[in-house]
């Protein structure tokens, strides 16, 4: 009996040791599964999509369950994109996830063409901070249908047709005259220019003449200019912050960052500003503006005053920081290629002489146009062309599939650096334009700074009309000059910035 006892015993140990490994086996089984699923190409977010295509999407997978968060945190998003393409082998077409939030980016012009003219990516993301600005009712990310194609139709004949940015040729000039005056003041109050800060109140300035029929002598401390600039930079910094929310909904029950407090703030304030404007223009009509003609138009069209407040809203912000960004890196190259500027300026003179520069010189200045192309393909102002789109139903990009509620990005920026599709492209050389004719206004995707398709910007020609008359004002009447170095590091906020902002100095050519 004595001999029997570890024959049971042995049995009992062995099984409980196999039942160990066999639990350990089946933890680290379901570990790696979870994981391998969590680390698929693109992500979590790709992951939980529909049934996997084939052949998919390369991308990174990014940190478990957050994704590639925090290239989106960085002020270099659209640099890191273009490592990671072409890391992954991913020009064409690449995957990604933040948090639950699905993502492919174009980083080459035939892929950037398909989706940039596709009707199935003819909606923009609902960014949380755009629609507590009431910005779903704008232009800018109206759902596609009959209500936006409205709007479209009404900017496009009313505010940006060809007729209306001539019209404003006079205004443009004067508002240019003015900022000379600014530059020459600074330089013999200060011996320099603070640049951007001059170029911000011009524009907007300009945007608020054409489209409220309003103008100020000054932002400084307290008056309406200065009340109108920091609503429109609390605006900017706003639909150009990254909030988690966006792309992790448990957060967006708390408002961690604050962003919906901050819009609905800043909201009321705007009601209370845009709503005045469109009662002075119902007691007074005639002044040509677009109040006036959303105001002829807001019966046949059922606009609402809320409706108005965030067309008009919007396209203060569209047509205020992008021609003083693009301008600001303009002046910066021209201080560090003075031949260039030299180039520039004798252009200028042989086609103008000693008058002053008007919008009907501009055709006859393609140098001149060529330095502005040059900088908007070396500095786009909008290097993922600042709003993405959404995919509305499943569709296919090449040979990948597309689930719809996808968001796809462009990547400018890694475009108009790519050695395959710019010669030397690191090289500020604008002459590159002399030799071939690119079309920027969205046709060509090698360069297409303001978009393409139906999404396309429908300022774009008075915003380039703009910065050509400004652009050429500068030149004739001041050398810009380098004081300390430049730098020309970037900073992306809603749209890509001197981190640095230019300061220097400009010696009158009078």
């Amino acid at each position: 009996m004595a001999s029997s006892s570890p024959s049971i015993f042995i049995p009992h140990a062995y099984d409980s040791s196999s039942a160990l490994s066999l639990s350990l086996l089946l933890c680290f089984i379901a570990f790696v599964s979870i994981f391998s699923f969590i680390l698929a190409p693109g992500g979590l977010s790709w992951a939980l999509s529909k049934p996997r295509a084939k052949a998919a999407i390369p991308g990174p997978s990014g940190v478990p369950f957050l994704g590639l968060v925090f290239v989106f945190t960085s002020s270099l998003t659209h640099r890191t994109l273009a490592k990671l393409s072409k890391l992954f082998n991913a020009k064409p077409l690449m995957a990604f996830s933040v948090g639950l939030t699905r993502f492919v980016v174009s980083s080459q012009p035939e892929t950037a063409k398909e989706i940039l003219n596709s009707t199935h990516f003819a909606d923009r993301p609902a960014k949380e901070s755009a629609y507590e600005l009431l910005f779903y009712r704008s232009m800018g990310f109206a759902p596609y249908g009959e209500y936006w194609r409205n709007l479209r139709r009404i900017s496009a004949t009313h505010m940006f047709s060809q007729k209306r940015v001539s019209g404003f040729g006079s205004f443009r000039q004067d508002i240019g005259s003015r900022m000379m005056e600014q530059v020459s003041s600074s330089m013999e109050q200060n011996g320099v220019v603070e640049v951007k800060k001059v170029l911000h109140y011009a524009s907007l300035n300009n945007a608020m003449m054409s489209i409220f029929g309003k103008c100020y002598d000054s932002f400084g401390n307290g008056g309406d200019g200065y009340e109108v600039e920091k609503l429109v930079s609390e605006g900017y910094e706003l639909l150009g912050i990254f909030n988690w929310s966006d792309h992790f909904p448990v957060i967006g029950w708390f408002d961690l960052q604050g962003v919906r407090k901050r819009c609905k703030d800043l909201v009321a304030k705007v009601n209370v500003f845009v709503g005045d404007v469109i009662k002075e223009h119902r007691e007074k009509r005639g002044g040509g503006d677009f109040v006036d003609v959303l105001l002829d138009l807001e019966a046949e069209n059922k606009f609402t005053d809320g409706d108005m407040i965030a067309v008009l809203w919007e396209m203060i912000f569209r047509g205020t920081d992008t021609v003083a960004i693009l301008l600001e890196w303009t002046l910066a190259r021209m201080v560090l290629h003075p031949d260039i500027q030299t180039r520039a300026r004798s252009e200028i003179a042989s086609v103008v002489g000693n008058r002053s520069v008007t919008d009907a010189d501009l055709e006859n200045l393609p140098y001149l146009q060529a330095i502005v192309k040059e900088t908007l393909r070396v500095h786009p102002p909008g290097p993922l062309l600042s709003w993405a789109r959404l995919s509305t139903q499943d569709t296919h990009v090449g040979p990948h599939f597309i689930p719809a509620g996808t968001t796809a990005m462009v990547n400018m920026w890694a475009i108009t650096h790519d050695e395959r599709v710019w010669a030397e492209p690191n090289r500020f050389n604008p002459e590159r334009f002399l030799d071939e004719d690119v079309s920027i206004m969205g046709t060509d995707l090698r360069l297409a700074p303001f978009g393409a398709g139906r999404r396309v910007c429908p300022g774009k020609s008075m915003g380039l009309a703009t910065v050509h008359l400004w652009l050429a004002q500068l030149l004739q009447k001041f050398e810009w000059v380098e004081h300390g170095s430049v730098d020309l590091s970037e900073c992306l906020k809603l749209s890509m910035e001197m981190k640095k902002p230019l300061v220097c100095k400009a010696v009158s050519m009078a």
